[in-house]
């Protein structure tokens, strides 16, 4: 990986696309400090320093700001609406006919695809600004902190207007500025913002964990969740490159004189075919009993069962709610984005066939089978990787944003192999070897 910056930054057109999206990246984090009209800053730093074990409900949401959410900066929702909004597009593909007729139409659907992908980000930006600030007003976003209601000093609806205004068009700035990396940067816009929000926590949380142990000045628990993290890095690049690669053989044809066809390839089936989809999903589901707690205040049973089971994350009950969910959303999204009936007849279509297998339904029928089998391991290892973050709470006292582990490390790892395939790709289209050296 460091061998293919090194070359990139030795090819001139290369290194001016590193260094833009390096800018785009400072800029986005500087962003990230920026104070939204209306806060009162000094309540806000009163209120994160009083708060000790992990953020609450808004954990996952802060990093994927990078500590902006709790900040109640510009860029407080972060790529969060956009990500949303592309899920959301992504699922209603499969059920809208409209949509997937936009999906085969190649690059004119894709981009009107896009289109529709801004509008609902913008709609959920309103939306979950509008939650926000309700949310810092009434001081549900530090339960705990004594001046948690006065983090919003003016309530009237003006200034919770431009509030919410002004985090919507920092939502726009960041979605923006993604499509700027995408275009003139080495691609990957806003898997690379993402990466860079995610990342800005690491240093804290790991710092937080020197202080907060007791061995050797804390040290010792430091060098520990070192080492643990490089191994979960090895394991996390092992399984998703791993990958079952389905021969097919495609006949020959003659067409006049020539002859076409005749050559093998392969489908391949990642184990992780899901990604990092289904712990976003089972979070994010998690979240939703303890928020109708939080903003309803009932004290009826359900509600004390809720506050007692579902908040804590190292509750066995949640542990176990948490990994059946993963487990379950790995084959729910695995189902909907990859259709062995579709690619069955794509091939049957173009004379590609599986050796040992009729094309068609027995195709079909084939993959399917297939993908179930691979996706077990694929599901129980994005279980076992999402709870990390909760063994390292019980057994290293650390917050719920435990560095290495869960969603934070399957993002940094899988945007950080997709750029050095990115950056490999172009190189090797300036400077390609051919047979002879």
């Amino acid at each position: 990986m460091l061998t293919a910056f090194a070359r990139a930054f030795k090819t001139p057109d290369l290194r001016k696309k590193l260094l833009f999206t390096l800018g785009i990246m400072v800029l986005f984090r500087l962003g990230a400090h920026v104070p939204v009209p209306g806060v009162s800053y000094a309540n806000v730093q009163t209120c994160m320093d009083q708060a000790k074990s992990g953020q609450g409900l808004f954990g996952l949401v802060n990093m994927f700001s990078g500590g902006a959410l709790l900040h109640v900066t510009i860029f407080a929702l972060g790529i969060m609406p956009y990500i949303t909004a592309s899920i959301i597009l992504q699922l209603l593909t499969v059920v809208i006919p409209r949509l997937e007729a936009l999906k085969k139409e190649g690059q004119s659907g894709q981009a009107k695809i896009t289109q529709y992908t801004r509008y609902l980000t913008v709609a959920l930006a309103i939306l979950q600004g509008t939650g926000l600030v309700a949310t810092a007003s009434n001081g549900a976003l530090f339960s705990g902190c004594a001046v948690g209601n006065q983090i919003v000093p003016d309530k009237s609806i003006f200034a919770t207007a431009m509030m919410v205004i002004t985090m919507t068009a920092g939502t726009c700035l960041i979605m923006w500025l993604g499509e700027l990396i995408t275009d003139r940067g080495i691609g990957n816009g806003m898997s690379i913002l993402m990466f860079t929000s995610i990342a800005a926590g690491f240093p804290s949380g790991l710092w937080g964990i020197k202080l907060a142990g007791k061995l050797m000045g804390g040290w010792l628990e430091f060098g520990l969740v070192i080492v643990c993290g490089l191994a979960m890095v090895a394991l996390v690049v092992f399984v998703e490159q791993a990958q079952r690669r389905i021969p097919v053989q495609y006949a020959k044809r003659m067409i006049g004189r020539r002859s076409y066809g005749g050559t093998s390839t392969y489908i391949p089936l990642k184990v992780n075919q899901a990604g990092v989809i289904p712990v976003i999903f089972a979070s994010s589901l998690l979240y939703i009993p303890a928020l109708l707690v939080q903003f309803t205040g009932s004290k009826a049973g359900w509600a004390t069962w809720v506050n007692s089971n579902l908040v804590k994350g190292d509750h066995p009950i949640y542990m176990v709610t948490y990994f059946l969910l993963i487990v379950f959303f790995a084959f729910f999204y695995v189902a909907i984005s990859f259709n062995p009936e579709e690619v069955a007849d794509n091939m049957k279509k173009y004379g590609g066939f599986i050796p040992g297998i009729r094309a068609g339904r027995p195709t079909a029928e084939y993959l399917s089978y297939v993908l179930n089998r691979i996706t077990w391991p694929g599901s129980l290892y994005l279980g076992l990787i999402a709870l990390v973050p909760t063994v390292a709470l019980v057994t290293l006292k650390a917050n719920q944003n435990f560095p290495f582990g869960g969603t934070s490390i399957l993002i940094i790892v899988g945007v950080g192999l997709e750029t050095v395939k990115q950056i490999e790709s172009q190189l090797q289209q300036r400077n390609y070897e051919g047979f002879l050296r």
